[in-house]
């Protein structure tokens, strides 16, 4: 992994749970700049609770460092302002809104921070999803689920964000889409943007990844560059397969 001051996001010990159950138990993980890791594992394992606990969505103890400056009692809102993006598995896009409107209210972090020009982003998003820019003024909620995906991350690229945080951005699309949703992945990998990728698709999370960590009841099994754990046998039998398409 990167040195110290090549690292984007550290996080070690951090805890965090719903109630008294307790679902992360002491998860060390770090991002560096520009690199794509990857978190995978089975249902239930406790990786998109892991993402909500980095957002501040869910109260987590731990530490927290994200470039450079502790996020310990930061809120959300401020998390987003220093450069954090959170595309969720839901995608929780304005349905009733259309997908330029939706695109704008993702560039909120910019207009708050006054940067000129921010609506200029939308060309850079629609030049990653042309398929966007012939839809842009089609209500989101009629859009298909691929294109959904694509406007999801749209919207959070429209903050130009430091972080990506990609929810199980696969989940439900038919496997032409998730081949094309993991393609978009490898082209903002190119473009030095830096990753942190939640998947159950365990093949397709590690091509596209540097590193990548096993998640499994709430704790790391696994962890190393992403093309040595898609080569070990545990990864294989128990998330790959043999038979695996």
């Amino acid at each position: 992994m990167a040195a110290p001051t090549d690292l984007l996001l550290d996080v070690s010990d951090l805890h965090a749970g719903y109630g008294k159950a307790e679902v992360l138990a002491g998860i060390a993980l770090r991002v560096p700049r520009g690199g794509v890791v990857s978190v995978i594992g089975p249902n239930g394992a406790g990786k998109s609770t892991l993402l909500n606990s980095l957002m501040g969505l869910l109260h987590a103890r731990g530490r927290i460092v994200f470039d450079g400056e502790s996020l310990a009692g930061m809120p959300l809102e401020d998390r987003v302002m220093r450069g954090m993006a959170l595309v969720p598995e839901r995608r929780e896009l304005f349905g009733s809104m259309s997908v330029e409107d939706n695109l704008v209210l993702g560039g909120y972090r910019q207009m708050r921070r006054g940067v000129a020009g921010w609506r200029a982003t939308i060309d850079k998003v629609y030049t990653l999803f042309p398929r966007l820019r012939e839809r842009s003024t089609q209500l989101a909620g009629t859009l298909s689920g691929g294109e959904r995906q694509m406007l999801a991350v749209g919207r959070a690229l429209m903050a130009e964000p430091k972080l990506l945080m990609l929810d199980e951005p696969s989940l439900g699309l038919a496997p032409l889409v998730v081949r094309e949703v993991f393609r978009t992945i490898e082209r903002l990998r190119e473009s030095g943007t830096s990753i942190l990728l939640i998947e159950q698709n365990a093949r397709a999370a590690l091509e596209v990844s540097d590193f990548g960590y096993v998640l499994e009841t709430g704790a790391l099994a696994l962890q190393g560059p992403a093309a040595e754990l898609a080569r070990d046998p545990r990864v294989i039998d128990t998330y790959l397969g043999a038979r695996a398409a």
